[in-house]
């Protein structure tokens, strides 16, 4: 199969144990990006991507955000999906009881209710900086602008995460995607999008390549219907259970160059 287009997932897949771009990883697709188009795909905010693209000679390149609730060609938004304001709302009240920490985003926009041990894991990772601004004042001023948010990260305890999941699931299932990512981090984004619609959008308006032409890399729950759908989804090698199950083939460790390694036995980059 002569494939055209690669998107890859960047945490748990793409960066080294540092968190960063190794020098394979760079090097290959580098030289990847000459021959076919290669796209970045995560939950991450913009800033928590551009960089990369930068470090990856991408820049051009279009950047599909928050799962697929955000994409950006040429710097524009050209699909957005929100979570509305009052499902928002109802998740701020019922975490009054728990104190769990919600990261509230929105396009570029990235709110904290304080710089607590999870904002500056967060702001580590990312090498992006919050805002500080308490929940109901960030949903005050949206609800006056019409907003909601491309994403929510709750993050803390496992009993708590466990608290704030149920709750959704018991009353938003049809309507949110809840990404448990980790005992302590779940991840909600609007249930309408998904990094496969977000795909879709991109290799049908821009691109004009099909899904059977496309290869993608991933690792966890979020990446299951990018990875069923396209000619050649391909896990790294610490990927979720689900995810290597439905792999069409599994490479390295995500930590260990797996992509990277992958990529030059594809296209022949060595």
């Amino acid at each position: 199969m002569n494939y055209k287009i690669v998107f890859s997932d960047i945490d748990g897949t793409l960066l080294n144990k540092d968190r960063e771009l190794s020098p394979l990883t760079l090097r290959v697709i580098r030289k990847l990006q000459k021959q076919v188009p290669v796209v970045l795909i995560s939950s991450r905010m913009p800033q928590a991507m551009q960089h990369l693209q930068e470090e990856l000679h991408i820049g051009h390149q279009p950047l599909i955000c928050y799962n697929g609730g955000q994409v950006i060609v040429n710097g524009e938004t050209v699909s957005s999906t929100e979570i509305p304001w009052e499902t928002i709302w109802k998740l701020h009240t019922f975490n009054k009881n728990f104190g769990c920490h919600l990261s509230l985003f929105n396009d570029t926009e990235w709110y904290v209710p304080q710089m607590d041990f999870w904002a500056k894991r967060e702001q580590n990772n990312t090498k992006v900086i919050p805002q500080v601004k308490p929940v109901g004042e960030v949903l005050r001023d949206w609800k006056k602008s019409g907003k909601g948010a491309h994403k929510i990260q709750a993050m803390g305890e496992p009993d708590i995460i466990d608290a704030l999941e149920k709750f959704l699931f018991s009353n938003y299932k049809n309507h949110l995607h809840l990404y448990r990512s980790k005992d302590t981090y779940l991840e909600i984004a609007n249930k309408e999008v998904s990094k496969l619609t977000a795909i879709k959008v991109l290799l049908d308006s821009h691109f004009n390549f099909n899904l059977q032409e496309s290869i993608a890399f991933g690792d966890n729950f979020n990446d299951y219907e990018m990875l069923k759908a396209v000619g050649m989804g391909i896990a790294v090698g610490n990927a979720k259970p689900k995810i290597l199950k439905i792999a069409k083939k599994i490479t390295g460790h995500g930590k260990e160059d797996g992509v990277a390694i992958s990529r030059q036995e594809l296209f022949n980059l060595f």
